[in-house]
C-alpha cells in the first residue's frame, strides 16, 4: 500500500490550514466554546460554499466533490490542529457515511445535497442512555396510521443539540433500522450535556411520538452503524494526529525560548528526551492514521481492524503528548490563559468517543483471532 500523498492532497492541506488560521484562532475557539450553538454558522457556510469541505467525500451525483476517506482525513487533521469548533465529524463523517452505507439512493438524493453545500448540519444518534457505545438499539418505532413514530432516548449525541437532521438507530417492525428525524420535529427534546471538552458539543435526545422516516432497509442498522463508526474512528484518529502535532510544536517552541540557568531549557537532557518521545508518538500515530485512511479508501474487509488500530494508537498518543506538553510548559501549562488545557480536554474526550482505546484493542484481538482461526474440517 502506497501511503504517500499526492500534490492535490498537499494543496488541500495548505488551503484548509490557511482557511483555519484565519477563521479559528485561539480567540475564536474561546468565543465559540462559550456560545449557545458552539460553532460559527457563517464560517460553516463558507466552508461549504468556498472550499466545498462538507461535500468533499460525497459522490458527485449527490452534489459532492467525489473524494473519500483520505481527503476527509487530511481535513480532520488540520481541524484538530486548529481545534476548530464545528460539526464536521458529526455531519460529514457519521451522518454522511451512514446515509451512503444504507444504500438508499432516494434518501441520498434527498439528504446529501444539503449537507454537501453546507446548509444542513446532521448527526447520527446511536448511543443508548446507559452510554454503552455498543448496546443494541432500545429506541423503537411504531406505526400510527400511515406514519412512523419514534419513542425512546439517545445519549452522547455529537452536535445533537443543533443538528438540522438526526439519523437514529431504532428497533422497527422488521428489525433494527435507521430513521431520519428533522431537527424541528414534534416530540423531540434536546438537552445539552456538560462535558470536559467545551469545544465539542454532546447532547441527550428524547423522542416521544416523534415522526420518523426510514433510511435503508429493515434490519440494516447494525451493518450501517458499523460502517459509519469505522469511518468515524479513522477521521477522529486523524484529528488526534493534528492536535498532537500542534502540542508537540508548542512544547518544542517553548523549550527553545524558555531560558533557565543561562540557557534554553531544551538544552537539558530531560526536556530533550521528552520532546524526542513526543516526536515518536506523533509520527507513529500519523503512520497508523494514514494507513487507516488509505485502507478505508480501498479495502472494506480490512477497515475494521485498521480503524481500531488507528483509534487506539492515535487517541493514546494525543493524550500522552498533551500531558507531556503541559509538563514541559511548567506552571503556565496549567493556567486558563494558555491553550494547552483546551487540547488536553479535547484529547481526553477523543480517547473515550466511539469507544476507548481498550475497547478498540479488544476489537483488534477479536478480528485477528477470527482471521487466524483454522478452517473447520
Amino acid at each position: 500500500m502506497d501511503l504517500a500523498f499526492g500534490s492535490e492532497h498537499e494543496e488541500l492541506r495548505r488551503t484548509v490550514r490557511a482557511f483555519l488560521a484565519a477563521t479559528s484562532p485561539e480567540s475564536e475557539v474561546r468565543r465559540l466554546m462559550e456560545s449557545v450553538r458552539g460553532h460559527d454558522q457563517d464560517v460553516w457556510a463558507r466552508m461549504g460554499a468556498q472550499l466545498g469541505l462538507q461535500g468533499l467525500a460525497i459522490p458527485e451525483e449527490y452534489g459532492g466533490g467525489g473524494g473519500g476517506p483520505v481527503e476527509t482525513g487530511i481535513v480532520m487533521e488540520e481541524m484538530g490542529r486548529a481545534l476548530l469548533c464545528a460539526p464536521y465529524l458529526s455531519t460529514c463523517v457519521l451522518a454522511t457515511r451512514a446515509i451512503l452505507a444504507s444504500g438508499d439512493r432516494g434518501a441520498a438524493r434527498e439528504l446529501l445535497p444539503g449537507i454537501a453545500c453546507g446548509v444542513t448540519v446532521a448527526t447520527l444518534a446511536f448511543s443508548e442512555p446507559d452510554r454503552d457505545w455498543n448496546a443494541p438499539a432500545r429506541a423503537a418505532v411504531r406505526r400510527s396510521g400511515t406514519r412512523l413514530l419514534l419513542d425512546g432516548a439517545k445519549d452522547l449525541v455529537l452536535d445533537g443539540g443543533t443538528a438540522d437532521l438526526i439519523l437514529v438507530t431504532a428497533e422497527g417492525e422488521a428489525g433494527p433500522g435507521l430513521y431520519a428525524v428533522p431537527g424541528d420535529a414534534g416530540g423531540l427534546t434536546r438537552t445539552p450535556l456538560s462535558t470536559l471538552d467545551p469545544t465539542r458539543r454532546l447532547a441527550r435526545l428524547e423522542f416521544d411520538g416523534t415522526p420518523a422516516h426510514p433510511v435503508g432497509g429493515a434490519g440494516e442498522a447494525p451493518r450501517v452503524l458499523a460502517s459509519a463508526l469505522d469511518h468515524a474512528a479513522v477521521a477522529l484518529a486523524a484529528e488526534c494526529v493534528g492536535g498532537a502535532g500542534r502540542m508537540m510544536e508548542t512544547a518544542v517552541g517553548h523549550a527553545r525560548e524558555r531560558v533557565q540557568f543561562g540557557r534554553p531549557i531544551g538544552a537539558f537532557q530531560a526536556v530533550k528526551h521528552a520532546c524526542a518521545d513526543m516526536y515518536v508518538e506523533v509520527e507513529s500515530a500519523r503512520a497508523a492514521a494514514q494507513h487507516a485512511m488509505w485502507t478505508a479508501a480501498g479495502d472494506t474487509a480490512a477497515l475494521p481492524a485498521a480503524a481500531a488500530l488507528a483509534k487506539s494508537c492515535c487517541a493514546d498518543a494525543y493524550m500522552r503528548v498533551a500531558t507531556e506538553t503541559i509538563q514541559v510548559l511548567g506552571g503556565i501549562g496549567v493556567t486558563w490563559e494558555h491553550p494547552a488545557h483546551l487540547y488536553f480536554r479535547r484529547a481526553k474526550v477523543s480517547q473515550i468517543l466511539f469507544g476507548d482505546p481498550g475497547h478498540h484493542r479488544e476489537t483488534m484481538v477479536r478480528l485477528l483471532a477470527a482471521a487466524t482461526a483454522p478452517a473447520a474440517p
